[in-house]
């Protein structure tokens, strides 16, 4: 008989998220009002959609395996050099590359237990070992928690994600500084940024290009391109180097670089959605407080609402489902006591607005 290796072998079948198109065929639906993964709704920038556009004939073409048109633009923007930006297809990809490129089976890498779970997910595929911090009780990734964990079990890798996912926290430079400096020195922090459009850049980390830092970017959020999977790493030329080792080369599609570089240029698109984005999270707070409901304040495009009790908020998120809004919620404490609704148009906020005010109306969820 043909066997995986071991390691493989000893994981439980896994599906780290079950998506819309999954959800519309057990439900029956032909189409939901999709808040449930942070996408954009507010589309690519038009110069991005008219590039791809002008470049479908060209399919039949590889993309540039080296990326090299989209990293000198984005050496540009981050004031480096192109030999310290890594490209590959979303950060989900990128972070594979780390895991695969710095963790040994065995080897333990820390996290932050409930948080973005697709770090973990490539963690035990590689045969490493995760450990997590807890998250402090307002939903706040614990630095102090994890800088404890990372001196006493020393993990090859410490990730974080900051603005956080799924609870939208953001911790301030001055913290991530203190952060950075206090981890032991042959640990790598692998950040990841992946909402870092939303956040002035004054706030976040200065730059830096440490062979013990990788940050992660994507075009994924606030360019609108999830669909196109693109994404990039800033790390030291000797990271990137040793990424060029193992990645795929021809994982990028041409038509996601191409759409990428346009949506570099169109600054003023971006500014667009921040701000709609900043409309829909405004929005939501109102529909909680006048819910009754507590939230936190997220600086990302999605916003968690607390309904108390992870069995609450389950029944809220379902009942919902079958209204036809689709959301998620957080599977860990303290945050799965909430649901997270992606930022949507107006259109999108009234349908979620409308089923929740039915779902808490009726007697299938219970609320104080």
């Amino acid at each position: 008989m043909i066997r995986p290796t071991r390691a493989v072998e000893a994981i439980p079948a896994t599906t780290p998220f079950i998506g819309p198109e999954q959800l519309m065929r057990e439900t029956g639906r032909r189409e939901l009002v999709r808040l449930g993964a942070n996408e954009s709704a507010f589309g690519p920038s038009p110069r991005a959609i008219e590039a791809m556009r002008g470049e479908l004939t060209r399919l039949s073409w590889y993309g540039d395996p080296e990326s090299l048109d989209l990293r000198d633009a984005l050496a540009k923007k981050h004031r480096c050099s192109p030999e310290q930006i890594a490209v590959g297809s979303g950060i989900d990809d990128l972070m594979g590359l780390a895991v695969r490129a710095f963790l040994a089976p065995g080897d333990a890498a820390l996290s932050t237990r409930g948080t973005y779970p697709t770090f973990d997910y490539h963690v035990v595929g590689y045969g490493a070992r995760p450990i997590a911090a807890q998250y402090l009780d307002d939903g706040t990734p614990d630095c102090e928690a994890l800088l404890s964990l990372a001196r006493r079990d020393a993990p090859r890798i410490v990730y974080l994600a900051n603005p956080d996912n799924p609870s939208g926290r953001f911790i301030a430079r001055a913290e991530i500084q203190r952060f950075c400096a206090a981890l032991p020195h042959d640990t790598l922090l692998l950040l990841d940024e992946a909402y870092a459009d939303f956040v002035d850049e004054e706030e976040l980390l200065p730059l830096a290009f440490e062979d013990r830092l990788i940050r992660l970017r994507t075009f994924s959020k606030a360019y609108g391109m999830a669909g196109a999977r693109i994404g990039y790493a800033l790390s030291s030329a000797r990271n990137v180097a040793t990424f060029q080792k193992i990645r795929l080369h021809y994982g990028v599609n041409r038509n996601a670089q191409v759409g990428a570089l346009s949506s570099l240029y169109d600054e003023e698109f971006r500014r667009h959605v921040v701000a709609e984005t900043a409309l829909a999270r405004a929005d939501y707070y109102r529909v909680a407080r006048a819910l009754g409901r507590s939230y936190i304040e997220s600086r990302t495009n999605f916003v968690c609402i607390n309904f108390d009790t992870a069995e609450r908020a389950t029944r809220v998120m379902n009942e919902l489902l079958a209204r036809g809004v689709w959301i998620r919620k957080p599977g860990a404490p303290p945050l799965d006591a909430y649901v997270r609704v992606s930022a949507g148009t107006e259109p999108m906020r009234r349908a979620f607005e409308s089923a929740l005010r039915a779902v808490l109306a009726g007697a299938q969820v219970e609320v104080p």
